[in-house]
């Protein structure tokens, strides 16, 4: 990696951003921290920013020539709020820009995907990554870890479909790269983790790593989306659902290279991830 300007770190304090933040401040670089109350990390700058606050966004930009971009959260149209931003970033100077889609949601896709069909038009230098579903999924603060830790269960509609499952950290180890590297990817990157589990093989390494038992409860498309809807709007609901159901039918049995061949070496695997991440629920001797 050579050394850059500034770069900005969006969702700073999220699951890839701030493993990012922390890869290019390690690294050397110069990075703002941003979020909604301006993210304190050790070693960069804080800023904040909010997609819905367009007042955030001049600050933020100030002196960044490359940005890595975390969509909103829970937006089924996010487009909205990250195309104004991104015209803005490329009239105040931003050269690169690496954006956070996803492994299911194509160039030609909804909500993030118009993002990705915009961003070459944007940047002279970008890179979209499209990770498949977090490993941090189960470890973490989504659902599916809420309930492990509650009620010993996974819930989802994606049957025996098997996911590629990522580790964070090479998602962040690939970002890192993608911001810094000589030469910009100008491409979609989608990252795997080294082998495609269903989330039946998931609870069985669960329960070998912590020693508690978990399972993994199927529901209908139609139980799985009413059961998201309690929680977020119906819209987001059912895309969700939707991706659940493309994985039983295969959509994201895969694996890819795309870590080894950017970062030098093998993805992760999801049982060195849950014991780095599970300790605190091994259960007792």
């Amino acid at each position: 990696m050579t050394p850059t300007g500034t770069i900005l770190v969006l969702g700073a304090t999220g699951t890839t951003g701030s493993r990012t933040a922390a890869r290019l401040i390690a690294a050397g670089h110069r990075v703002r921290a941003a979020g909604r109350r301006a993210a304190s990390l050790p070693g960069a700058e804080p800023v904040r920013f909010d997609w819905y606050d367009p007042a955030t966004f001049d600050d933020a930009l100030t002196g960044a020539d490359r940005v890595y971009l975390v969509p909103p959260i829970g937006d089924s149209d996010p487009a909205a709020v990250m195309l104004p931003f991104l015209h803005q970033a490329r009239s105040a100077g931003v050269r690169r820009a690496v954006l956070l889609s996803a492994s299911a949601i194509a160039e030609s896709g909804p909500a993030v995907g118009v993002v990705h069909r915009a961003l070459p038009g944007l940047f002279d230098e970008w890179a979209v990554l499209r990770p498949s579903w977090f490993m941090q999924n189960f470890t973490g603060a989504h659902a599916h870890a809420d309930s492990i830790r509650k009620d010993g269960v996974i819930l989802t509609a994606a049957g025996t479909g098997r996911v590629g499952f990522v580790d964070a950290d090479d998602i962040a180890a690939v970002a890192a790269h993608a911001l810094t590297d000589d030469r910009s990817p100008d491409t979609d990157l989608v990252l795997t983790g080294p082998r495609a589990l269903s989330h039946d093989d998931i609870a069985a390494i669960v329960t070998e790593v912590t020693g508690r038992p978990v399972v993994h409860r199927p529901l209908s498309y139609e139980q799985m989306r009413d059961r998201l809807a309690a929680a977020m709007p119906l819209e987001f609901a059912t895309m969700l659902a939707g991706m659940d159901r493309a994985i039983a039918e295969g959509a994201e049995d895969r694996t890819t290279d795309t870590v080894r061949r950017i970062t030098g070496r093998p993805p992760h695997g999801f049982r060195l991830v849950a014991e780095r991440e599970l300790l605190s629920l091994r259960a007792a001797p």
